[in-house]
């Protein structure tokens, strides 16, 4: 017989009295520690578990107007030319859109990439920026997915190199849920299964992390992990669930331990360090994700406290009407919150450590439609890295005169992943994680790091 919130739960009819409030409350557990345990076990196994190099991952949402940020082109035909006018850069010959003015200021501490291909259609989806893979289909040929799907980077350094701090998930998604999944979406763990999912601030765990609390609070979070241990050892009777072992202890560490809530309290930041950030806007666009800039700066200091990877998604660039005042009501808040992040690691120190990279599914069409928009553009799109001690203040890629077509060196998400492992000192080519059928699978498909980035 189980003993779960003080109810009594067993026998053939287990699940009868199990309320969906119950169902939930369990949920809650597993969202943020359930299969910790799991995570620390790869820690503990893993030879690269001591890396302190980090990740945060910025997705635009809907897909950012590329031709309208990094990439413009003042002799482009009208139909096609964005109305936000190219800018000099910090770095010499190096031109980008009006729109950006911040990013412009701190060019020498990133690079921008004009021809990002890999994108397997116009649906909008996350899942490329995440795994670095196009998708069902690619240049209309099937794509095989494993059983159970690819798992997101995030869900990778969590299986490969576990948490870097106890008390502290390997990885972190900010993003709140959205009206359109993908938008909301942190990362998915795929064939890794939820013991290596995100864990989210935003969802049912978030009122575990609250490092204060009464006597009675703290007894009843002790006893729902023992009671659930108890269910989990109910379900898998014979094996190695016999008896809570140091990392169920440890688990039990991350949702009581002050250091993450620490690390999301951004009441303890330098006033200045907040307005330098800005607020944005923390409410989602339609049925996307907010632009919210606090988001840039919890993601800053999840890092510097020891997370491996954080996700945030920013806003819903999908403009297929008034794309001038949808860029005017993003830009700014993106360009102020990104320019931030990547100055505020350069000047702790931190920007060796950790690479950044903002990007969105696809691009947008050439030719501005009837109703001042722009269309979904798979054939090219755009992205920004910084840090990770790469070569920076440098575009890569060129597109043609209508922004339409890589003219010269296209560049696939599965290449800037390939980077990214690099960076953590991963050789994404070597190692392998098997899916649910236990076949191998290697971190990416082939690609080599960007040679202009790390060589």
């Amino acid at each position: 017989m189980l003993d779960l919130f003080g109810k009594k739960y067993g026998g053939r009819g287990m699940g009868k009295g199990l309320s969906r409030r119950d169902i939930l409350r369990i949920g809650s557990i597993g969202a943020g520690g359930l299969a910790l345990p799991d995570l620390l076990r790869a820690e503990n196994s893993s030879a690269i578990g001591s890396s302190a190099k980090s990740v945060i991952m910025v997705y635009m949402a809907g897909a950012p107007p590329h031709q309208d940020l990094i990439d413009p082109k003042p002799d482009a035909p009208k139909e096609v030319r964005s109305v936000f006018g190219p800018i000099r850069t910090k770095v010499t010959g190096i031109h980008v859109n009006d729109s950006l003015p911040m990013m412009a200021k701190v060019m020498d501490k990133w690079t921008g990439i004009r021809t990002m291909v890999g994108a397997p259609s116009g649906s909008h989806d996350s899942f490329m920026c995440y795994t670095g893979r196009p998708g069902s289909s690619f240049f209309n040929r099937p794509y095989p997915k494993p059983p159970g799907n690819w798992p997101s980077m995030g869900s990778c350094l969590s299986k490969l190199m576990g948490s870097r701090v106890k008390g502290l998930p390997a990885f972190v998604g900010l993003a709140p849920k959205a009206g359109h999944p993908p938008y909301g979406s942190p990362g998915e763990s795929g064939f890794l299964g939820v013991s290596h999912s995100s864990f989210r601030p935003s969802g049912p765990s978030s009122s575990d992390m609250k490092p204060v609390c009464d006597a009675v609070r703290m007894d009843r979070r002790q006893s729902l992990l023992t009671g659930f241990d108890s269910f989990r050892r109910f379900l898998s009777a014979g094996n190695d669930l016999e008896q809570m072992d140091t990392f169920t202890k440890e688990a039990f560490g991350v949702l009581t331990s002050s250091r993450l809530a620490e690390a999301l309290d951004l009441e303890k930041e330098n006033p200045r360090v907040r307005e330098r950030y800005g607020k944005g806007d923390s409410k989602n666009v339609g049925d996307g994700a907010p632009r919210n800039n606090e988001h840039f700066l919890l993601a800053r200091r999840l890092v510097e406290a020891g997370v491996r990877m954080v996700t945030l998604n920013f806003g819903r660039w999908d403009f297929h009407s008034n794309n001038t005042a949808g860029v005017k009501g993003h830009a700014p808040i993106f360009d102020r919150g990104l320019s931030a992040l990547i100055e505020d690691l350069h000047e702790r120190g931190m920007s060796d450590d950790v690479a950044v990279v903002a990007w969105g599914e696809f691009g947008r069409t050439p030719v501005v439609n009837r109703n001042g928009g722009r269309d979904h553009w798979p054939q090219v799109g755009c992205a920004f890295v910084s840090g990770g001690r790469m070569n920076h203040g440098q575009m890569i890629g060129k597109t043609d005169s209508k922004v339409a077509e890589p003219v010269d060196r296209p560049v696939h998400f599965g290449e800037i992943h390939a980077t990214l492992y690099h960076h953590l000192g991963i050789d994404p080519n070597t190692v392998t994680l098997s899916d649910l059928s236990g076949r191998p699978h290697y971190l990416v498909d082939g690609w080599k790091a960007l040679p202009e980035l790390v060589g």
